[in-house]
């Protein structure tokens, strides 16, 4: 696990640039760094050493260096593909899965992706030609961003590393905004900065000449599989779940696994045999999940490593945590996840974790409501429809929220786990007219889903938006911000291809999510952990915000909100919150969240 910067323009203070943009991402690879530069272009990459410690620094060149690399992630199955490339005649230098990657690419060309089973973020230079080929992984572990604008083309693992180089131009993306109040994350290919864009996963790219050429290589399909029942898809979930533990395991240091009260994480430590699990919680035990963690480690005999995170503490670290997220992230686990991240590394540079499963195995909660109230869809929809319409001034009270939903069709109103901030609401707190629609976002992907069923369409939009905007990209920062990689098991490529086609019978019984998956976590855990109903790293916000001490921070942050926002509308949002009106935590969350990550971006640098 590392991290990388590089740049193609005319600057010819290239050495000191590339290093500077490099030292600007430390945290991801503190062990070492290592350079490539020539009159085109400039390579930097910063190294956490996982497999071959002593040879496997980076860039990496071919054998005659007509082609070098940089890569950020791991290669499971790295020994495979180098059998078969030695075999063809390549002869290799180190005994790193970055050099397997070089070489599959001169005999394959962008083929190589679709044979590499891990994560990966990497930039291959031909030095002859002058190109670039750059790619990203299937579900988009490892982030991957570049800046295009005239003769700039500049990328790396992390957009803060472009603040080193001369000609970067810093601007807001005030477009951006508005989605993210409905999102709580940025969507998309588009970023915050101006002429900045994610690589999305599962696409490649080509640069030559001035010319960038983006391609999709993958892209993942739930389509339904009746022709296994129950048990032989447990089976399947059974066999791909050891293996794929069995491979995220390889390495040449420590493996240690986060740990909450949930099941993805607790059959990760059960069946992963590590030393360790590292948990966070906080004073108020309807928050945190430690107990839990520490009476599973103590059943399979596995040290456990905790800590409660003070208010005090949380809120200190949080304008250095929205540095390290690069984009605004309003989800509030995510500082939970800085602080578990933070005590692992000071044992391990490796845990596994549970990420992807929910999104797998159909696990949110809300994937069980097109069955469990499927006697409300009898209504007729007009009637349905005027019902929301009379029901939207209420939307904030408990029971309303549903009649909204329901009066909708899915497309029209889902967009992932979180929605925080409908079109309407958005423009009442902006200080500007912004026309912008979610639906404009979603809209292609379900165009893409017609004919799946409700829960695999959900899955399918928490796939594409959720997981990479949210999930995955805090997952990556909060843990490579403490120099710790994080491994994620159920993000495997084989696993994923044997079991998304469950069909969505098995997923969802009753109440009960992801069952398939759930009974085939009972062979390993009680009942305690495998019917254990998701929390994902609870946090007091609620309580907090009306806290004198959290309510005046934000009071003052509502008060200097730098022309964004209509001030009186965001104090009202606060005020009713904290006189018990109604809970508009996570709203008020969202909006803290930009202007303390503003502050960071735009007035401290």
């Amino acid at each position: 696990m590392c991290g990388f910067v590089g740049f193609i323009d005319k600057e010819k203070n290239k050495k000191k640039v590339i290093k500077d943009m490099a030292d600007i991402i430390i945290h991801r690879g503190p062990d070492s760094d290592g350079y490539y530069v020539d009159d085109n272009c400039a390579l930097g990459f910063r190294r956490l050493s996982i497999i071959d410690l002593d040879g496997g620094t980076q860039p990496i060149y071919n054998e005659d260096k007509s082609k070098v690399i940089i890569f950020n992630g791991e290669i499971y199955n790295y020994k495979e593909i180098k059998k078969d490339l030695i075999k063809k005649g390549h002869k290799f230098s180190t005994e790193s899965d970055t050099e397997v990657i070089l070489h599959g690419y001169e005999e394959y060309n962008e083929d190589i992706l679709s044979k590499l089973r891990g994560m990966f973020a990497f930039v291959i230079y031909d030095t002859a030609n002058k190109s670039l080929f750059g790619a990203r992984d299937f579900y988009g572990i490892k982030p991957f961003y570049y800046y295009k604008n005239s003769d700039e083309f500049i990328f790396g693992s992390e957009i803060k590393s472009f603040l080193g180089h001369p000609n970067f131009k810093k601007e807001l993306n005030r477009d951006m905004l508005k989605q993210y109040l409905t999102f709580q994350y940025s969507v998309l290919e588009d970023t915050f900065f101006k002429n900045v864009y994610k690589l999305m996963p599962g696409h490649y790219f080509v640069y030559k000449d001035g010319n960038l050429d983006v391609k999709k290589y993958y892209e993942i399909k739930f389509e339904k599989d009746d022709s296994k029942n129950l048990q032989e898809w447990e089976d399947i979930i059974r066999k791909e779940l050891n293996e794929s533990i069995k491979y995220h395991k390889i390495s040449d240091v420590e493996v240690g696994s986060f740990l909450s009260s949930g099941v993805d994480s607790s059959i990760i430590a059960t069946l992963s045999d590590v030393d360790k699990t590292f948990t966070v919680g906080y004073e108020n035990k309807k928050y945190s999940e430690i107990d839990y963690a520490k009476d599973l480690s103590k059943k399979i005999n596995v040290k456990n490593v905790s800590k409660k995170i003070s208010k005090e503490e949380y809120f200190n670290k949080f304008p250095l945590i929205q540095y390290y997220m690069d984009e605004p992230l309003a989800d509030p686990s995510a500082v939970a996840l800085y602080f578990v991240a933070n005590i692992a590394s000071k044992h391990v540079k490796v845990a596994l974790s549970g990420e992807g499963a929910d999104e797998i195995f159909g696990g949110y909660n809300i994937y069980h409501e097109p069955y469990s109230v499927s006697w409300y869809n009898k209504i007729p929809y007009p009637m349905r429809k005027l019902i929301g319409f009379l029901a939207y001034p209420l939307r904030n009270h408990t029971g309303f929220n549903f009649l909204i939903r329901r009066s909708k069709k899915l497309e029209d109103r889902y967009v992932g786990n979180a929605f925080i901030f409908d079109p309407r609401e958005s423009n009442k707190i902006l200080n500007y007219n912004d026309k912008n629609n979610f639906k404009k976002l979603t809209r292609p992907y379900y165009d893409k889903i017609r004919d799946y069923d409700d829960v695999s369409k959900m899955q399918y939009i928490d796939f594409n938006f959720w997981l990479i905007g949210d999930i995955l990209l805090k997952a990556d920062k909060m843990s490579m911000a403490n120099s710790l990689e994080v491994r994620v098991p159920f993000l495997d490529r084989c696993l994923i291809s044997n079991v998304i086609n469950i069909p969505s019978k098995y997923k969802i019984v009753g109440n009960e999510t992801k069952y398939a998956f759930r009974q085939v976590c009972k062979d390993a855990l009680e009942d305690k952990w495998a019917n254990k109903k998701k929390l994902g790293f609870p946090v007091p916000i609620r309580e907090w915000i009306k806290e004198k001490d959290v309510y005046d921070m934000i009071y003052d942050a509502f008060n200097n909100s730098f022309g964004f926002f209509k001030t009186k509308e965001i104090l009202k949002l606060l005020s009713d919150h904290k006189k018990g009106k109604r809970d508009n935590s996570r709203k008020i969350w969202t909006i803290y969240t930009f202007l303390i990550w503003y502050q960071e971006y735009f007035v401290k640098r």
